[in-house]
């Protein structure tokens, strides 16, 4: 890995100022996103699943010009009535997903199912002819990963995972700042999602109105292992193993997704986890995780390492996202970046308090040896400067709305996203690498070049 001379660091930290977001920005996140789509752009889209994550995808996309919705698919009649209420009885709604796919007037589909359903709807939809933007994490189980990967080269068209972060301009200018040597050498990072209240640990609201009869729950089932109807596998589906990815699918993915953009990397080597169902017993899956995973070096960055948790009854502690070098950290807060640098001491010693094991005479002699080799100085010099810097995306500024006008952008032959099938499957197997680890009690080997389990 080649490191940034540290007079430039130093220049630029004496010359970077608040609010400077914006201007510096590396070109390629404003031109795909500036220059999206125009009114005269029409693509029609459909979404299958509109859940929540599934209406906020809808309703983002429908803010690009250009943009119709045309239909939507869901298993429960509800969504099917509120889908109309929203948007008008001419777009066409229904419980069959398939039938979505085989629609002539449906150019993108966005995939905003459970887990479970992922891979195999984005493959049909690909080899359907038409653009996917599926929900992250891009695959429920490590092994669909390449399936999907190859389906996308194969059939040329357009996939993008929705895992908003690697389009943001946080982002890129965190990844401006890490190249510029800001921190110094990268050694460590520390990552915390913190939540601390029931809608946050998935205890979403279920429909007065549930029941096989409202509800099409074989459809829903899929591949997933059959069982009697239950409503709380529907709505809470993200606590049961046989639909979800549980704290890492969910949260621990956007995590990878930023981290990966910022330092250019393919992803760790190596992953371990534990953690435990310790605050909300309704689950399989835990409520607190914690995993540690090893980065190599590459041309990009040095070898470094991970730690990486969830905590669902937080107490109010918050979350962390910190990049740690030798020089510097960068922390990374909703639309908020804070790099903070001190002085250091590359000398040895000068701590008299430490020679007080030493013979009088002897501590005389090794602080004179001292002053010989620093010049006959008595303190020790530091190096670097000191400071802390603030950077905020413009107020309101979305990066999901980017996120989508990128899509749309590269579905009219702009530049391609970036989080096509393979980031996104090196943002997604770390974490589904964490869920086996924690499930099997097991360090887990990963080679991120190739993809794949070793």
């Amino acid at each position: 890995m080649t490191d940034s001379p540290k007079t430039s660091r130093r220049d630029f930290f004496r010359t970077a100022s608040a609010g400077a977001l914006v201007s510096t920005l590396a070109p390629s996140i404003l031109r795909s996103a500036e220059a999206a789509t125009s009114p005269n752009d029409r693509i029609q889209i459909a979404t299958i699943g509109l859940g929540m994550m599934g209406l906020n995808d809808t309703n983002t996309a429908l803010m690009v010009p250009g943009v119709e919705l045309v239909a939507v698919a869901d298993c429960y009649d509800g969504r099917l009535q509120r889908t109309r209420e929203l948007f008008g009885d001419d777009v066409h709604t229904t419980r069959d997903c398939w039938e979505i796919l085989d629609r002539d007037d449906v150019d993108a589909v966005i995939i905003a199912t459970p887990d479970h359903w992922h891979q195999k709807l984005a493959i049909a939809a690909l080899e359907k002819g038409k653009a996917v933007y599926v929900e992250k994490p891009m695959v429920q189980k490590i092994e669909q990963g390449a399936a999907l990967v190859a389906a996308e080269k194969e059939t040329g068209k357009v996939l993008q995972v929705g895992s908003q972060p690697v389009s943001s301009v946080v982002t890129e200018k965190a990844r401006e700042l890490y190249r510029s040597g800001a921190i110094g050498k990268l050694n460590m990072v520390t990552i915390l999602i913190s939540r601390n209240d029931a809608l946050g640990a998935w205890e979403w609201p279920m429909a007065t109105d549930a029941s096989t009869e409202t509800i099409d729950w074989e459809r829903f089932l899929g591949d997933a292992p059959k069982r009697p109807f239950d409503p709380q596998r529907f709505f809470r589906w993200r606590k049961y193993w046989d639909y979800g990815t549980g704290v890492a699918g969910d949260m621990y993915v956007h995590r990878f997704t930023t981290l990966h953009r910022i330092i250019d990397s393919k992803g760790p080597v190596k992953g371990m986890a534990t953690g435990g169902v310790r605050f909300w017993l309704d689950r399989e899956v835990p409520d607190l995780h914690l995993g540690l995973f090893e980065y190599p070096e590459t041309d990009s960055h040095p070898a470094f390492t991970l730690q990486l948790g969830a905590n669902f009854a937080d107490g109010g502690h918050g979350p962390v996202f910190q990049l740690i070098g030798d020089e510097g950290q960068m922390s990374l807060s909703g639309n908020k970046i804070t790099l903070s640098r001190t002085a250091k001491v590359d000398e040895e010693g000068f701590g008299k308090s430490l020679l007080r094991t030493f013979a009088k005479a002897e501590q005389e002699a090794w602080i004179e040896a001292q002053k010989a080799k620093s010049g006959g100085r008595e303190a020790p010099q530091t190096t670097g400067l000191s400071g802390t810097i603030e950077y905020e995306a413009p107020k309101g500024y979305d990066s999901h709305l980017d996120h989508f006008r990128i899509f749309f952008r590269a579905m009219l032959g702009g530049e391609p996203v970036l989080e096509n099938a393979a980031y996104g499957f090196r943002a997604a197997a770390p974490a589904l690498i964490a869920n086996l680890a924690y499930r099997e009690n097991r360090i887990v080997d990963w080679d991120p070049e190739a993809m794949k389990l070793t």
